[in-house]
């Protein structure tokens, strides 16, 4: 039972993030669960792989909802979506395959480096607008690949390199952020396919509710109070002042970063 309540209330602190400030949730879940995971003693060397996997499998649910609510304000472009889902799909799959293959020490170094760059983007303003050629549809395919790669190895939605990207082709914020929000679909889909694929052929990969690497009571509870919380969020962004909900989550990913860097 109290394993339960530990994954619903991860799902309330990353539901808040992706609301309040569009942090993706996987900035919050891969850390607790991996936290979650060595406190209940299951697979010492595949904790990393198991915390990614599952990440990825909320963001199947999150993300069809909120990309559900931005394409009720008409945020979402869909030639774009079109476009980048191929590589979202190749990248994502490979990310999958190549994460099984790496050490959980070496992807929790990669995300602890990537918990310091999220920190410090937070602060930083938004790209220029560089050139609408960026939209050309082999130009989305390759960067696309490369989300999904990234985003596999990470166990995220890839918001955070695909809305930069958007603004620089001259898509507006909303739009960005809705087109993104869209994208985390087609990359946690084949990412999950992946892990569980190659999960179930490694040695050991078969675990107790588990599928591949996949954990399935991580996963209900999580999404049992994830998406409630991201309307919650969205609601509370109203009414705090930026600066302190840039304060508040900075601190979360710098001690995300220096946890993974330590154990």
């Amino acid at each position: 039972m109290l394993e339960w309540i530990i994954f619903a209330l991860i799902g309330v602190l990353s539901g808040l993030s992706s609301g309040l400030l569009g942090l993706g949730g996987g900035v919050i879940i891969v850390p607790a669960l991996l936290f979650v995971f060595s406190w209940q003693g299951l697979l010492g060397s595949q904790l990393m792989h198991m915390a990614v996997a599952t990440s990825l499998m909320t963001i199947i649910i999150t993300s069809v909802i909120s990309a559900y609510g931005h394409h009720q304000h008409q945020y979402v472009d869909w030639k774009i979506v079109k476009k980048l889902v191929p590589g979202l799909v190749l990248g994502g799959l490979l990310g999958a395959a190549l994460a099984t293959q790496l050490s959980g020490q070496f992807l929790q170094q990669f995300f602890a480096v990537y918990l310091l760059f999220a920190a410090i983007k937070i602060w930083l303003p938004n790209p220029a607008t560089v050139h609408q050629q960026l939209l050309r549809k082999p130009v989305l395919i390759s960067f696309g690949s490369t989300v999904g790669i990234i985003s596999a190895l990470l166990g995220i939605g890839g918001g955070t390199l695909v809305v930069p990207y958007l603004v620089m082709a001259n898509q507006s914020i909303q739009r960005a952020i809705g087109t993104s929000a869209t994208c985390g679909l087609p990359i946690a889909v084949a990412a999950v396919t992946g892990f569980i694929i190659f999960g179930q052929a490694q040695e050991g990969g078969t675990i107790n509710l588990g599928s591949g690497f996949i954990y399935w009571p991580a996963f209900l509870g999580i999404i049992s109070t994830s998406s409630i919380f991201a309307i919650v969020g969205v609601k509370l962004a109203t009414r705090l002042p930026i600066v302190m909900l840039k304060l508040m989550f900075s601190a979360v990913l710098l001690v995300g970063c220096v946890y993974l860097t330590i154990i």
